[in-house]
């Protein structure tokens, strides 16, 4: 595969940065046109690579884009998962370059989705076609890359069901994950779901004067903030009622073994500038990322955030709160739990609504399974070191359901790395990763 990089790398990039190109925010009305144009070009990028067919199928939401490649029926089958949507570039004047005029610049390609996930799904592109074309590729191979796994997949569930046939295989492969470090390769066995919801806090009906009114009427901001401040207690703990119930405690056996991976604190605090960690006592920061869930404010607002000073009292507030979930942690029910306590612990002089946004729940997989032992030793041989088990703190909600609906195990072979930035100003995608990342695919799917 290596020599095949070489001969082929010019192309690689022009056919990457032609996704890459294409302005696929699927949280955005304006890029729905983006949307259908970044699937039909993933559909030719799926045939020029071998597939027998592909094509755009439509869905609730935004497209789905499925490719097959059918040795025999008889063999076993390899579903890749993958995304094109990516997240808005706000605030983009942090942005050293255009987000959707992709650069190389110090060993890296910088631009929106560069990592999440137009680059980690090329590498399985590109890697089904070195495998179709040197004729090593024993098995059948099917793709699903969707349109909306940023706004939390609302129509792929559906269209999954529907078209469960189709997706018929043995594993799905995914690499929309990261890695410990450049030099401790990681195979992710498990993610934790998500619960989203935003709140509103409401006082008086219109805007007040703060001198007329202020000291005689309840501040919706300030409300809001001493509710947020109520979620959490001195030790890291959440305080809804019930949302520990059904979080499995992990034995001091498994703690063990996810303490294999290695971890620099005074490295992580100097690379976010932070003086020192937070959460939940009782465990490490690894843990606290991994096998517990958590709760976070994404974003709070109100009254007059405008240049220069206005003196008003707000009627409303608003805040956006995320939940991670761990496994056997359903999202709804914690939805519903967070909404009952909230309204609950709203004062009498506010009105509170919880508008519930997307969920998901998380997921488990063995590390004893034969497609992990086949990545396990694929990327042994790229990286030269055995890749340590680890746990995502991110979600990809959608897995938990496609592995219910198909009945399969989800497989995260990420290549990404913390340093990448996604969902951030300047996201970026090492060069080594995306190549490491086709070598150690190829090498998966022969030993597979």
């Amino acid at each position: 595969m290596k020599n095949y990089i070489e001969t082929h790398k010019e192309r690689f990039f022009d056919e990457l940065f032609s996704l890459l190109r294409i302005p696929s925010v699927s949280s955005l009305e304006q890029h729905k046109p983006d949307m259908q144009r970044c699937a039909d070009r993933l559909v030719e990028l799926l045939l020029e690579a071998g597939a027998d067919e592909a094509a755009v199928y439509p869905t609730a939401g935004h497209p789905v884009v499925f490719g097959q490649k059918i040795i025999d029926p008889s063999l076993p089958t390899v579903l890749v998962y993958g995304h094109y949507d990516v997240q808005p570039v706000d605030p983009i004047e942090l942005w050293q370059s255009d987000p959707f005029e992709p650069e190389i610049r110090d060993g890296a390609i910088y631009a929106r989705g560069a990592n999440d996930d137009k680059g980690q799904l090329f590498m399985h592109i590109k890697a089904f076609e070195f495998m179709v074309r040197e004729g090593g590729l024993k098995h059948n191979v099917k793709f699903i890359l969707e349109g909306e796994e940023e706004i939390g997949s609302p129509s792929l569930a559906a269209w999954a069901k529907a078209n469960k046939e189709l997706l018929k295989a043995d594993i799905i492969l995914v690499s929309d994950t990261t890695m410990i470090s450049e030099s401790v390769p990681s195979i992710n066995c498990g993610m934790r779901g998500l619960s989203y919801v935003e709140v509103k806090v409401t006082g008086p009906n219109k805007d007040l004067h703060s001198g007329h009114y202020g000291g005689a009427v309840a501040n919706p901001i300030n409300v809001l903030c001493d509710m947020i401040s109520s979620l959490i207690d001195k030790d890291g703990h959440i305080t809804v009622k019930g949302f520990y119930d059904d979080v499995v405690e992990l034995s001091a056996e498994d703690r063990a073994k996810l303490s294999r991976a290695p971890f620099d604190m005074e490295e992580y605090k100097e690379f976010l500038d932070i003086n020192e960690v937070k959460g939940e006592k009782g465990y490490t920061t690894l843990e606290r990322t991994g096998i517990r869930p958590c709760l976070d404010v994404n974003g709070i607002w109100g009254g007059y955030t405008g240049e220069g000073a206005k003196t008003v009292l707000p009627s409303v507030a608003h805040a956006k709160i995320s939940m991670r979930l761990v496994p056997n942690q359903d999202s709804a029910t914690i939805t519903k739990l967070f909404s009952e306590h909230f309204k609950a612990i709203a004062p009498d002089y506010v009105k509170v609504e919880v508008t519930p946004h997307h969920g998901g729940d998380g997921f488990l997989i063995p590390i004893s399974s034969p497609a992990y032992k086949a990545a396990e030793k694929a990327m042994t041989e790229v990286y030269g070191i055995e890749p340590v088990p680890s746990r995502g703190g991110g979600s990809i909600p959608i897995l938990a359901d496609l592995q219910r609906i198909l009945e399969i195990d989800p497989l995260l072979m990420g290549f990404g790395l913390e340093r990448d930035t996604i969902h951030s100003p300047n996201e970026s995608y090492l060069l080594k990763q995306l190549f490491a990342g086709m070598e150690a695919i190829a090498l998966f799917y022969r030993y597979y």
